[in-house]
């Protein structure tokens, strides 16, 4: 044992932790790596929806139990994959709000789309899987994410503001508006535009912009 004084109290430390406790936090640690590693791996070569939950297990080289303990579905595992870029966007976006305090709601908005449409092109397979929910209540699992709530809370603020502003109409329905919003930018919607109708990233942004009158 090794003792030291914190601030005049007597604190025993060990010199070292080998509690059941803390290796199986080790253990679950080093798990969740290998998992996100062979699922990253997987959906680079083949595409997050043709690979199933079982490859990912083999591949990670753990029990398809405990992949499942820890992600009930493909759209647990590709969120948490996002989860770092994801914060970097809305990082982005409140940086961005800090230098432009004074801007009007629709240029605001405007740069949110625009930069949500490139979040949208650099993660386009992951946030597929984030998207696609193995649940049978599609809308309803879309509608919980939690990117989907922090997308939703921008823009329901910025209609808003919009509104109040009156560069919309007082009887606007700001959350029917932001869903609608939403329903664009998903991944239904913005694939046909991009790859069924040939439409560039920068274009949608137009027909976008057009549409909610920005």
């Amino acid at each position: 044992m090794i003792e030291i004084e914190t601030q005049g109290r007597d604190v025993q430390m060990k010199e070292t932790d080998t509690s059941p406790a803390r290796s199986e936090r080790r253990d679950a640690a080093a798990n969740r790596q290998r998992i996100l590693d062979a699922a990253l791996r997987l959906f680079e070569q083949h595409g997050v929806e043709a690979v199933s939950m079982n490859q990912i297990a083999s591949e990670a080289q753990v029990g398809p139990g405990t992949l499942y303990r820890r992600y009930k579905n493909k759209s647990e595992l590709c969120l948490d994959l996002i989860r770092d870029s994801a914060d970097l966007l809305f990082e982005e976006y409140e940086s961005y709000l800090e230098q432009h305090r004074m801007e009007p709601a629709q240029e605001q908005l405007k740069y949110f789309i625009r930069l949500f449409i490139r979040f949208r092109e650099k993660k386009s397979q992951l946030l597929i899987g984030v998207e696609d929910s193995s649940q049978t209540n599609r809308p309803k699992s879309r509608a919980s994410s939690p990117i989907y709530n922090e997308l939703n809370k921008i823009f329901v603020s910025l209609f808003d503001k919009m509104a109040a502003s009156e560069t919309l109409s007082a009887d606007s329905d700001s959350v029917f508006k932001a869903d609608m919003l939403q329903m664009v930018l998903s991944r239904d919607f913005y694939s046909i535009q991009r790859d069924v109708r040939g439409l560039s990233p920068e274009s949608i942004f137009e027909q976008i912009c057009f549409m909610f009158h920005l």
